[in-house]
Formats: structure tokens, sequence, C-alpha cells
């Protein structure tokens, strides 16, 4: 991918095409792999490669292949593979690391995709089994029903896997009372370098005994775990700090406990995969607290924030954490804000450079009302002066804040012109009573080099995540990455503190004898010597063994941005949000309610997810920009059809656009890259039928019986069939009494008129769904609005979606131009769709540029307005209908997340039972499921995400989730809109 001055990497030659010896080895890996039966995939794609070489790190490793293991015996297996020490492993599993934990130029072992089941779930004894591909926020989900939760909580908790915690020995936010991950392993089976199980367990010294009797190597492991944590006892004592945050990778400190027994657990828990391979983990599992509460409080000063934490600490709070001005700002930013805006959007008088959420929990209320009124006391006391503070005890709003802090870490990585906040001084920590003079130190360092930079994170236990923003594409700031690395490591030893405070090392290894010290640091080499003689297992961390492979260095790893330097400006400026994506990896989550991304959901193959895709784009444009004759620009033509494959699957939803922390709009790109790919091949005739769609829907409308015949005959479905498409709907357009639609009179007439309202007719609504229409015309009439409706308009989305984008523009600027017509009134527009009406704030942006766009209101943002304002009063008496929830379209959920809740408000204004509800794509998006290729995976997303939600009552806003409903489980939700006017003209 890329040439850069400090990672020696020859420019245009990244191994996209493996030498001959590179392919001799792989190629005999793969062979004995075969050999020993392996049951898992075997990826050896450059897609797959691609993928796999980035995480959430400035770094970028290309792979030789990516294994994803399907049973626990395929990784003893992938170890007998590789026991010849040509290849090393490296076991992946939510690629959330921020250190290049995981990457390789060997063998990636992708344990996400299959290796991911809940095994056994034990609640008198309070512990869970699970394999180390299983996501945490899905155990929890598991667990929740039962009483019980895993209490390490991470960041990144909808996409970070056990396997990736044990790594990295993770903690997040609550450890000053509930510790981390290594505190909660009962047992563990894990794989040796020589393809031998070990079951890893506390043993008692006699137990101890009979473990190091023996040959074979896990007897030599233990025995020399044993050796040196008894014999460099002292030291271990002197060097490891007496903090909450340990040492990790390898944790010499908790091994051997006080009682005389022995966990090896607790050095394999941080040794980032390069000791053994987790197989399967035992869990303790502990009580969820049955109350939760919280304090925000608002700082004028950063640093203020920060020294008043230990003002804070003797209410005993569970966690303390800390956001600065820069992560506010853009968390302002985020689609999230608006439900917290009531919390954290109050007008101050001084400028907010701070904020801390003060979290308590417990099962006794009084007690915890207690420690409220004690921290509310010492924050009104405080001699740090907070600007204002609030208290907290609506969970859903706690869950939303938390929600906010958790995307810290992608908000920062949001452009600021060419520079994006990045990690590689990401997690230190210190004693929590010197952190205020550590950051002041800190900040001295990087203020030094001219950077802006956010702070975040739990400032109760002393470790602060800190991302400089850098503009990677440039030499220059790659070049800053070693004089402040070295300063603050330097800085963080001096302050009695660690470089890697939760997120592991990673490319971090060569800083271990200044923390270790070179005594210590020596016993780590004798450690993984004896357990890794060939180094097989993640080469180039943590600590060299004996052969030969040295520890890697921060600068000697090629940079991701070294790669994109190479892409040329205008391709840069084209796909710029793919470069700007930073791998946190969001998209990888499996949140049955949460849009982003069905395509991953379903196939759990990374090339289908946003991350996956943008990686693929940005390497695609770099091939394309280099020179014809270097190495890397041979691989184009198998990277387009891969690429091609990866986006044909993407559902254009849009939820990337807006639940990314990054903002990384797939489908605005896809939409680019086909224009591109169909200049050079052969377009599906579907395509043009599809090109063609609305105007010939024009025709349909006036002739709906005519065209329904058409369609839906024996003999037109064969040959829909034959060119890809599959059920289509049936027309039904509105049937509207004359006077109904839009005149030029009725606009003179009723400029300004606060009780006209214009209803947009858009093609999908107007043509298949046209009782909608006509009730939600009855609805106005009947709340006192003279409404109109416009004909119905063309929006071009279909095309836009294939890559039509001069047919799109045709089709944008004629709709622009007839909403800028009706503008001219001063009077509200309102759509019915939300796919179609949210285009107008999303593709129609690219067509209009800098020309602002008049406002299209969702009809329930209206209603809810006009409720606001007094106009409609609500009914005397309440309506005895069943409780029912109100799902938005996926599309509406991720640009709208408040749209359910105002559609809620709207019918419970007028007595109807309801309540706000998510749910993940339906698996229709437009086209997407009547596409033939495609008709399995819609099926299976319905599925998935909404077979169980319509066995209740369901209102569902959109028309491809109503259409797909009715197809997939045999009855068609009714729009809200629909039930209310039902409601009202019942009470007649």
């Amino acid at each position: 991918m890329g040439g850069d001055a400090t990672s020696g990497t020859p420019a245009g030659n990244s191994g996209l095409s493996p030498s001959a010896p590179e392919i001799a080895l792989r190629e005999a890996f793969v062979k004995r792999l075969n050999e020993q039966g392996f049951e898992g995939d075997i990826d050896l794609r450059v897609s797959s490669r691609l993928i796999s070489s980035t995480d959430n790190s400035i770094y970028q490793r290309l792979p030789a292949a990516v294994i994803h293991p399907r049973t626990g015996e395929d990784l003893n297996r992938a170890v007998r593979a590789a026991s010849e020490g040509d290849l090393t492993l490296a076991i992946r599993g939510g690629g959330t690391g921020t250190n290049g934990q995981s990457l390789t130029d060997g063998v990636v072992v992708d344990v996400s995709r299959h290796l991911d089941r809940i095994l056994d779930f034990d609640a008198e004894a309070g512990t869970v089994t699970v394999e180390p591909g299983v996501i945490l926020a899905r155990l929890n989900a598991f667990l929740k029903p039962h009483g019980f939760f895993f209490p390490p909580t991470v960041s990144t908790a909808t996409r970070a896997t056990i396997g990736g915690m044990i790594a990295t020995d993770a903690s997040g936010k609550g450890s000053r009372i509930y510790g981390k991950t290594s505190d909660y392993i009962e047992a563990m089976d894990v794989v040796l370098a020589d393809g031998s199980d070990l079951a890893v367990g506390q043993l008692t010294a006699d137990k101890l005994q009979d473990a190091m009797t023996g040959t074979g190597l896990a007897v030599r492991a233990y025995r020399e775990a044993h050796r040196v944590v008894t014999e460099r006892a002292e030291e271990i004592q002197r060097v490891f700090p007496d903090m909450n945050r340990g040492l990790t990778g390898y944790n010499l400190q908790n091994v051997l406990l006080e009682d005389g027994s022995f966990h090896l657990a607790r050095l394999l828990a941080g040794s980032e995969g390069t000791l053994a391979l987790t197989k399967k983990v035992v869990l303790r599992v502990r009580r969820l607290p049955k109350y939760r509460r919280l304090i925000v409080v608002r700082y004028a000063s950063f640093n203020e924030t920060l020294r008043d934490v230990q003002t804070l600490l003797p209410a005993n709070p569970a966690a303390v954490e800390v956001l600065d001005d820069r992560v506010l700002a853009k968390a302002q930013q985020d689609v999230t804000w608006h439900a917290l805006e009531r919390v954290l959007g109050n007008t101050s008088a001084l400028p907010i450079k701070g904020m801390s959420f003060v979290e308590f929990v417990g099962d006794d209320l009084e007690v915890l009302r207690e420690q409220m009124a004690n921290a509310v006391g010492l924050v009104e006391s405080s001699p740090h002066k907070p600007i204002d503070h609030k208290a907290v005890s609506d969970p859903e709003i706690i869950a939303n804040l938390w929600t906010l802090r958790e995307k810290s870490v992608g908000l920062l990585g949001r452009p600021d012109g060419h520079r994006q906040g990045v990690p590689f001084v990401e997690d230190t920590a210190v004693p929590p009573e010197v952190l205020p003079e550590y950051v002041s130190e800190f900040r001295d360092i990087l203020d030094g080099y001219g950077l802006s930079y956010g702070m975040f994170g739990h400032a109760d236990v002393g470790c602060l995540h800190v991302r400089p923003f850098l503009d990677m594409l440039t030499a220059e700031d790659r070049a800053l990455i070693r004089p402040i690395s070295d300063a603050v490591a330097e800085l963080t030893k001096r302050h009695g503190g660690l470089l890697w405070g939760e997120h592991g090392r990673g490319f971090r290894g060569e800083f271990s004898p200044l923390f270790f010290g070179e005594t210590l640091f020596a016993e780590l080499c004798r450690i993984k010597d004896v357990f890794d003689p060939k180094d097989i297992f993640n080469r180039g961390k943590l600590a060299p063994g004996g052969a030969g492979y040295p520890v890697d260095r921060i600068d000697d790893i090629p940079f991701k941005g070294g790669f994109d330097e190479e892409i040329t400006p205008s391709l840069r400026e084209s796909y710029g949000l793919s470069v700007s994506c930073n791998g946190n990896g969001a998209c990888f989550n499996r949140e049955p309610d949460m849009a982003m991304c069905p395509s991953y959901k379903i196939t759990k193959d990374r090339s289908q997810s946003p991350k996956g895709r943008a990686l693929l784009l940005r390497s695609w444009v770099r091939l394309h920009s280099l020179p014809e004759d270097a190495p890397d620009r041979g691989m184009l033509p198998a990277l387009t059809e891969e690429l091609k494959a990866s986006l044909d699957t993407c559902l254009s939803c849009k939820a990337c656009a807006t639940q990314c922390p990054i903002r990384v709009d797939i489908p605005s790109m896809r939409s680019r890259f086909l224009s591109t790919y169909f200049r050079e091949n052969r377009r599906p005739v579907r395509d043009y039928l599809v090109y063609w769609l609305e105007p010939l829907l024009v025709a349909g409308r006036t002739t709906p019986k005519l065209a329904n015949l058409l369609m839906h005959n024996p003999v037109s479905q064969v040959i829909l069939s034959r060119l890809g498409l599959v059920d289509l709907p049936h027309l039904r357009p509105a049937r509207l009494k004359a006077g109904s639609q839009v005149s030029r009179s009725w606009l003179q007439r009723n400029r300004s008129n606060p009780r006209a309202v214009i209803v947009m007719q858009d093609s999908f609504t107007g043509s298949f769904d046209g009782g909608l229409v006509e009730k939600v015309h009855a609805l106005l009439t009947q709340l006192g609005f003279d409404a109109k409706l416009t004909p119905v308009w063309g929006n071009g989305k279909a095309r836009h979606v294939l890559g039509f984008r001069k047919g799109f523009g045709v089709t944008a600027r004629a709709t622009l131009k007839k909403l800028r017509t009706l503008a001219e009134f001063d009077l509200p527009v309102v759509s019915l769709d939300a796919a179609t009406g949210l285009m107008f704030t999303q593709e129609y942006r690219e067509v209009a540029g800098n020309s602002p766009i008049p406002a299209v209101l969702p009809l329930e943002v209206f209603l809810r307005q006009q409720i606001g304002q007094g106009t409609l009063q609500p009914p005397p008496t309440s309506h005895d209908k069943p409780r029912m929830t109100v799902i938005s379209h996926c599309t509406e959920q991720a640009a709208r997340p408040e749209s359910s809740g105002d559609w809620a408000f709207v019918l419970q204004h007028y007595g109807v039972p309801v309540e706000a509800g998510k749910a993940g794509c339906c698996g229709m998006a437009g086209l997407f499921g009547h596409q033939k290729e495609h008709a399995g995976m819609s099926r299976k997303m319905f599925e998935q995400n909404w077979a169980k939600k319509v066995e209740t009552p369901v209102l569902a806003t959109g028309f491809s989730c109503r259409c797909q409903t009715e197809r997939m489980a045999g009855l068609r939700p009714s729009h809200p809109a629909e039930t209310l006017i039902s409601i009202l003209q019942e009470r007649l």
C-alpha cells in the first residue's frame, strides 16, 4: 500500500503481489492446514488481506493469509500447521486495537466469525463459558434476563470480543470497583505452541507441583512461570506500580497469590496472543446492580475538571469519567446529541472546557441517595469551582450519556481539515493523585509541537485517552510519532505510571525495558522463549524469544497515512471519507436494533461492512493512482472485482453516514465507484429498467390496473425473474378528489398561512401506497389544516444507488427546482417516506453544492411542532387500543433517531397507547429485497431484525418496512398516521 520514509516500505510495493518464496511459504502452510482437517475458512483474497491489515491504530500491515477457525480444534490445527515457524499466527477478535495488537505479515487467525458461541451458563455458580469471539455486548445481552453481567466495560463493547479483552486484560469504565478482565477468569482452555491443549485454572500448591512434574511444553511453561515469580518476587514488588491499571504483557504480579495458589491465567491475560491461543474461557459474572445514578458536572477549565476528581472520590463513585472541550464540541455534531441537549447543552456564562460523569450503582436505593447527596455536597463546596451540576436518574438518559462517552474515541477521529485525532499515546495511566500535574506536562509536549488534541478517560483511576490531531498523509506529521512517543513514555515513567494503561502494548514493545527494567524484561524474554520456542505467536510483539526475531519498533511498521499519501488529490477528494475511516469498528456491531450494518450482521464477513468497504475503496483509488509499472498496480483488476462484489451487498441504507462516528458514507462512494466501474464494464439490463422506473411509473399510475396486469402475469414474472427482479409490489396510486393537489392560485391565496400545509408525494408512496397518501390528507384536513398534495415527484434514489450519477443529477435538480418554487410561498412541505424525505439533507447535497435547500419536514416533526405551538388540542379521552410500538425506517433511525419518539409523542397526545421502538434493517431497502440474488439475504435480515417485533402490534414509518413485512409475515403494519386518523374518525 505505499512507501514511507520511516518505515522503509518501497513506494508502490506493499506486498499485495507476494514474491515467489512468499507464495511458496503460504501454499505450504495452507497445504498443512488442509492435511490437518481444518474446517474453517481460508481466505487468500487481496480484499481479505487488506481488511485484516488495519485496526484502530495508525498502522497498516498486510498479512499473508486470513483464516477463520470454525471449531476450537481448528486452532490446534492452525498451530500445528505453523509449527515450522515460517509464518507467525496473530489471533484477532474485534479488530479494535489501537496499537496494532493483531496486525501481522503472517497469518491472521480471526475468531470473530465462527468462534462466537456462548457454551454454558451456571447461575448458581455465577459463571459463563464462552468462545473467544463472543462480543461483550452480546454476552451482557444474554446475561441480562438472568440478572447478571460481565463487569469490565470497554467503550467498544458492541464489537470487542472476550478473547481480545483477555489479550489486553481490558478494564474500562468502573474499574475502580469492578477491576479488569483477568479478575474474572475462572478457567481457560488454551492452545500451546506445539498444538497441544492446556486447561488453565487456579491451582493449589499441591496441584501446582503436579503441573510442574513430568515433561512436555505445559510442564516447562509452568516451571518457568513459577521460577520467575518466586525468584524475582522482590523485583516484581519494586517495579510494578501500585495502581488500578497493572503492568500488562506479562503481568507477573498476580500469578502467585497470597494463599500460595497459582493462577497462570493472570500471566496469559494481557499477553496479546504471544504465549498461547485462547480456545475457551470460563468467566465469573456478577449480579446486575438494581439502581444507577449519574451526576454531570461542568467546568470552565479541564485542569480543574481533573483536580476535582480527588474531591469526588470520597463519595465512592463507581466511576468518574472526564471529557474535554474538544470531545464535547465533536459530540454536538453527533446524532445522539438531540437526546442529551437538555442535560449537556444548557447555556453557560463561562465557556465549558471540561465535564465529569460521576456514576453511582447499587442495590440499596437509600444508600445510593446518600452517596449522591454526599457527592452533590462535595461538588457544591469544591474549591475547584464547577460551573454547575445536574443529577440524572432516568435510565434512558444515563444510557445515552454513556453512549456518547463511548463514542469519544470515534468522534475524535472526525477530520478537522486534513487532520484527525490519532492513537499512539492513547492510554497512559498514572496514580490518580498526580493526574492534573501529569496532564499539564503532557499538554506542554503537544503544545510544543503546535498540535491540537482531545482528552477523555477514566480519571478516577488515572487513565487518560489522548488523541493528537495529525495529518498522517504527510511525512512531516508522521515523523512526530517518534519524538512525542519517547517524550510521553519518559514523562509517564517519571510520574510513576504506565505508557499502556488498558489497551495493550502492540507495537510499543520497544518500551518494555523502560517500564519493566532490564532484569524483569530479560525474564519476559525467557518466558516467551519457553512458551513459544519458534516465535509462532504474534511475532514482534511484547518481548523477543530465542528464535532471533526482534521486537518491532513504533516507526518500523508502515503507517496507513504513508499509503494514502500515494492517492492523487482528485481521487482523495472524491473518496476522502474512505481515507478518514480510522478503523474504530463501530460497524462490526451485531446489535439487532442498530441499523448499521445489515450486510455485515448477516454474513459476519468484514468485506461487507462499512470499514471493510472503506478500506477497499481507499486501496482501489491508491492502485489507480500508482504508475503502471508499480508492483501493486498489477493487483488492480482483482481488487476491482472484489470491491464490486463487496459493494453489491450494500443496501445503501446510509446508516453508516450517521451511526459511524467518522460518518463514512459508503452509499455515496458506492455510487461514484459504480459510475466509474460501468464505464469499462457492461451493465446488466436490469439496471436500465430501474433507471427508467420513475418515468414508467408515471404511465403506470395513469392506468394502474393495466400496469399491474402487465407486471404480474405469469409471462412477465418469468421475464422479470430472468432480469433479476422478483416479487415486485402492485401499483396502488392515491385516489383523491378534484382540487386536492396544490395549484398556483391556492399557493397565492395561502402565502404564509399558518393553517396551510403541502404534502409531498414521493414516487414510492405515491405509486405503491396511495392509501397512505389518502389517509394523511384526511388526517391533516380533520386536524383543521388546508392540506394540498404535490404531484408525484421523482427522486432519483434508484439512479443514485446504481451509479447513474448524471441521470440522478437531472432528477435531483428538477425536484429541487419544484421545491424552491414552493418555498417562495413560505408554507411547510412535509414528506411521508423517510428514505426519500431524507434525500434533501443527504444525496441532494451532492447536487446543490453550497446552495441552500428548503426544508422538507417529516410529517411527525410538523405535527409535533403544531402540538408544541398549541395548535392541536388533545382529545378529552384516551383510546383503549392495545399498546403499540413505533419503529422507524432504518435510514431514519440512523439520521433522525428521535423519529420514533416524535411519533410516539404525537400519538400519545391523542391518547393512543404507544411507545418508541427500534429494529435493525428489515432487508428491503428500496429494490435490494426485490433483487433475485439478494432474496435469501433479505429474508434472513427480516428474520433477524423484524420477525419477533411484528408478533406484537407494530407501526412502521417506512414504505419498505411495511412492504417487506407483508411479504415475509403476511401482514402489513400500519403507518402511524393511518392509526391516528382511524382513531380520530372513530371518535366522530
